[in-house]
């Protein structure tokens, strides 16, 4: 299949999952992971509809964004060095990857009360190599990250278990959207909080049954990374 070809093959899926879990598919936005490919690749994504992009390194992100309409929206998913904040804050529609109040209390200092929107990321799956607060730290650290300036808190992230069990997939994210459903009733939370950016390849399918509302697609719409 081409380019077009596996992009429409994804959309598809979205749609029927979420049909499926009697959901809306215009509920849930498709993020192109674009890391290792180069602009060219993700302008004929540009062309074939797609509009938001995510990236891992922010070195890398900076060098595509200029070949890139203006109207693309980056988000950034990758781990965040405190050092590499200032080249992010402004840059990016969504930092999604914010695993520790440390480093949104860093990313407040320097943010100047531009409002940079976040999210942040849960380890559901309790996988060591996994990045993000533990589930029981999560609604205190949220709270603590709503009330800091510069921080537009939209939502929660998580990266699924490495498994091929279904079952402790869709645990993982049980997990998850009941603490975004937790954390939607309190009086704490912005009127923005709505973001569930949970699923990737290989398990979008289940995570867009148990609620998520933005999945994180690379593979399957590029191919095998070199």
């Amino acid at each position: 299949m081409d380019l077009g070809e596996r992009i429409q093959t994804i959309q598809k899926r979205i749609a029927e999952a979420a049909l499926h879990a009697r959901r809306n598919p215009e509920e849930i936005t498709l993020l192109a992971v674009t890391k290792t490919f180069p602009a060219e690749t993700i302008q004929k994504a540009y062309r074939l509809g797609l509009r938001d992009f995510g990236e891992n390194r922010v070195q890398e992100a900076l060098e595509k964004m200029p070949r890139l309409p203006s109207d693309s929206r980056w988000h950034f998913i990758g781990r965040l060095q405190t050092n590499k904040i200032n080249k992010v804050l402004g840059k990016f529609a969504l930092v999604q990857s914010v695993d520790s109040l440390r480093l949104a209390e860093a990313l407040s200092n320097r943010a100047g009360g531009e409002g940079q929107a976040v999210l942040l990321e849960v380890n559901t799956s309790g996988e060591e190599s996994k990045a993000g607060v533990a589930p029981q730290e999560a609604l205190e650290t949220a709270e603590k990250i709503s009330r800091l300036p510069g921080l537009d808190l939209k939502g929660l992230m998580t990266v699924g278990p490495l498994t091929d069990d279904l079952q402790k997939q869709r645990e993982a994210f049980k997990r998850l959207k009941g603490l975004f459903d937790e954390i939607g009733g309190k009086s704490w939370r912005g009127p923005a909080f709505g973001i569930l950016s949970m699923g990737m390849s290989g398990d979008f399918e289940a995570a867009i049954e148990e609620g998520s509302t933005l999945v994180r697609v690379g593979t399957a719409i590029f191919g095998e990374r070199n």
